[in-house]
């Protein structure tokens, strides 16, 4: 056997050992946010989401997300994200429930609010155990309505190994959440012209699956400049596409990995 073909199977089995025995490290990850809603509908309020280990549940369907005591307040992580589309309490939750999860936010390319039709991404550095991804984004104009995933392992985005294993996933208007904590008053909704989103009516019900009582804020401006008009809307509209890219693609690693070692062969023998 000549020494090529000696060295050729040496880079093959250690891109092998590299590749399998490596430990884990930061995998990047870029996230892309599509809003897929119809022009002059919903717009998206800033996208949060985190990588965890599955343990971290921010709401449940058909449970009381904003419940009020006789001397305190008891509240869902999502309710801020459903009435302002803040991360405030979402984030502290999620770190307090999961000390080493990934978090961030997406914005909007021109504005906070990600618009119909507008695209919009991130990059972000995953620890491999964090396999598992959650999101909640405010749906605007409205009071309290929002898309997110209540169970915390339903999109496993990445394998044992690192891998990204889920390309995307696409959300339609039936998977519109009412978080049920606070009354439908154009008065004191969100991203309306005229709307104070600091006012709020206390409704304290149940979370549940509800796009049309959008129908609230048909005929107004958004603060976009629209008018708003849910009647676009339908239970199969698609209205969110959420992808996921890790960065480089591993076949890319592998092609700098095989030029480094050609690079180095070529300049032994030289």
């Amino acid at each position: 056997m000549n020494c090529s073909r000696c060295f050729l199977l040496a880079t093959v089995f250690g891109i092998s050992y590299i590749t399998s025995c490596r430990p884990l490290l930061a995998v990047q990850v870029r996230v892309t946010v599509e809003n897929l809603a119809p022009a002059n509908s919903i717009a998206l309020a800033p996208f949060r989401f985190g990588f965890g280990n599955g343990t971290f549940d921010s709401f449940d369907n058909n449970q009381t997300a904003f419940l009020l005591g006789a001397a305190s307040i008891a509240q869902a992580p999502i309710v801020t994200i459903a009435e302002g589309g803040s991360g405030s309490n979402w984030f502290p939750a999620f770190q307090t429930a999961e000390p080493n999860a990934d978090l961030s936010s997406i914005l909007g390319p021109t504005i906070p609010p990600i618009l119909p039709g507008q695209i919009s991404s991130t990059v972000i550095d995953v620890d491999p155990t964090n396999r598992f991804f959650t999101f909640g984004t405010m749906v605007v104009p409205s009071n309290d309505h929002f898309l997110g995933n209540a169970s915390p392992i339903a999109f496993e985005v990445l394998d044992a190994n690192g891998n990204v294993t889920l390309a995307s996933f696409t959300e339609d208007a039936s998977r519109i959440w009412d978080a049920g904590s606070e009354t439908e008053n154009p008065a004191n909704a969100a991203f309306l012209v005229g709307g104070v989103n600091d006012q709020r009516e206390n409704e304290n019900l149940p979370v549940t699956f509800n796009f049309a009582d959008l129908s609230a804020f048909n005929g107004l401006t958004t603060a976009a400049g629209y008018v708003f008009d849910s009647s676009l809307l339908s239970t199969n509209t698609p209205v969110l596409r959420v992808s996921f890219q890790a960065i480089p693609e591993p076949s890319t690693v592998t092609l700098v990995l095989l030029g480094t070692l050609a690079a180095a062969f070529v300049a032994r023998r030289a």
